[in-house]
């Protein structure tokens, strides 16, 4: 203290200034106070992060994931009437036992399921139901539209599908960085023109039309040729090898921005669209040419 008095404050002693140490001794209690606050909120800080919040420490969900009882809920509430609470089927829906993930996916990714009424009050055969909520009608058409849910909670549906009716094929796992476009063709060609058409977009068949795989991922590519939605066979490895999936896969996916290099696609509608130009633009000039060079004449 002695020597701190005989500090020095802008030349003066500072037993001679008593209302500077007074003041110093102030700001320095301050300063304690305010450092010591500072660790305190810092120690807290580092400790909540470090332990995790109460969510992360019970081994609740993050924002990535949907807990098992979100998704529970959602197949009671949008599955469970065609398909049954224990996914065994009802009177007007499939069971869905050993149906498998992939299957799942398919119809869940692409806004295919659940089917819903819309636009119309929901009824059930106890009544009216509850008000906001849309039961599942099965007699709606069945076509491609925008999901239900969201990807984390589609995931987490099909996993819970899987844990009550278990079996099936798994989700396959797609990679195209060493897919083979001439192989994949070969066999889409075989297996898949036919009804899709021989640029993907699509086809007529009797009562029923094949859809453009435009719109599908490459997961749901994969999907529908395991699974067979609808009334599409399921091709096995025997008719599309396991090492020749990408290769399908990735000529589909080609067929969104083909190379033309006949010139035009026109619509890619194959020889009638082909002919017709070629009647009506061709045959039609050349008779307004003659047309012409007769009338000079």
């Amino acid at each position: 203290m002695n020597e701190f008095r005989r500090a020095r404050h802008h030349g003066k002693p500072c037993d001679e200034l008593p209302f500077v140490v007074s003041n110093c001794g102030y700001m320095c209690g301050v300063r304690a106070r305010v450092l010591a606050f500072a660790a305190i909120l810092a120690c807290g800080v580092v400790g909540f992060f470090a332990a995790g919040s109460p969510e992360r420490a019970s081994g609740a969900t993050t924002p990535n994931t949907v807990a098992q009882a979100d998704a529970k809920q959602a197949y009671l509430r949008d599955c469970a009437t065609c398909h049954g609470a224990d996914a065994r089927g009802t009177p007007v829906g499939p069971s869905l036992q050993g149906v498998g993930a992939a299957a799942v996916d398919y119809w869940v990714s692409t806004g295919r399921m659940p089917l819903v009424a819309k636009g119309r009050p929901p009824k059930s055969p106890q009544g009216q139901a509850p008000p906001g909520e849309y039961l599942a009608d099965p007699n709606a058409q069945i076509r491609r539209g925008t999901p239900v849910y969201s990807p984390t909670m589609t995931a987490a549906l099909v996993r819970y599908v899987t844990m009550i009716a278990p079996g099936g094929s798994a989700v396959p796992s797609v990679d195209l960085a060493g897919a083979n476009l001439a192989t994949g063709g070969e066999l889409f060609r075989a297996q898949c023109a036919a009804c899709h058409s021989w640029s993907g977009v699509g086809g007529a068949l009797y009562q029923r039309a094949a859809p453009s795989l435009r719109a599908a991922t490459v997961t749901q590519i994969a999907e529908a040729m395991r699974t067979g939605p609808g009334q599409m066979p399921a091709f096995g490895t025997a008719a599309i090898p396991a090492d020749k999936l990408d290769d399908v896969v990735a000529y589909v996916r080609y067929l969104d921005h083909p190379d033309d290099r006949g010139g035009q696609p026109l619509w890619y509608l194959g020889p009638v669209a082909e002919g017709a130009a070629a009647i009506i633009l061709g045959l039609g000039t050349l008779m307004l040419a003659i047309r012409w060079i007769g009338s000079r004449g």
